[in-house]
């Protein structure tokens, strides 16, 4: 590992078949610790980065399915036996009645996993990054594609990784500073 007190390197590409093309080139060198930043969805990028999948569908299924038991278990509970109250002749236990309000919470339950894990999983709210201190990479939401290699990964060593870098098709290799 190098010994600069660096955060990390960021590449820039000008195109998504080249960040495409790098990423492969990253992965396969086997860098652990490393991100790619583009202006738009780049298909395929994430299997060219050797992303292993998303575990927010798990968390949101989860998360609806649970909502789902409580609702319905709470619903059960309120009109069976906290409140007791026969309404138009039907029984205590009306399933078609409980539906809409089971629905609703089953979604809300849902759409809240979603939000959090979202956030969680992506490490958010990131006020500062080091890259924010990068003029080139003010870009990234213009037309410019980015690869930022942490300092941190086992196998980053500062002149190999910009060689690396270069060799992958870099128009623009920088150090980033913590």
């Amino acid at each position: 590992m190098s010994e600069t007190k660096s955060w990390g390197l960021l590449a820039q590409y000008e195109n998504p078949h080249a960040i495409y093309k790098a990423a492969e080139k990253v992965r396969d060198a086997g860098y652990q610790q490393w991100d790619a930043c583009t202006p738009f969805p780049v298909h395929g990028l994430d299997k060219a980065m050797g992303a292993p999948p998303s575990k927010l569908p798990w968390i949101v299924l989860a998360c609806g399915l649970s909502g789902s038991a409580l609702m319905l278990l709470f619903e059960t509970w309120a009109m069976g036996e906290a409140y007791p109250m026969i309404v138009g002749g039907k029984p205590l236990f009306s399933l078609p009645a409980f539906v809409p309000v089971w629905y609703e919470f089953t979604v809300l339950a849902s759409c809240v996993a979603a939000f959090l894990g979202n956030w969680i999983l992506n490490g958010l709210p990131r006020p500062h990054h080091p890259a924010f201190a990068s003029k080139a990479f003010e870009r990234v939401t213009d037309d410019k594609f980015f690869i930022l290699i942490e300092a941190a990964d086992p196998q980053f060593d500062l002149e190999k990784t910009k060689a690396l870098l270069n060799e992958s098709g870099a128009t623009l290799v920088e150090e980033l500073e913590p």
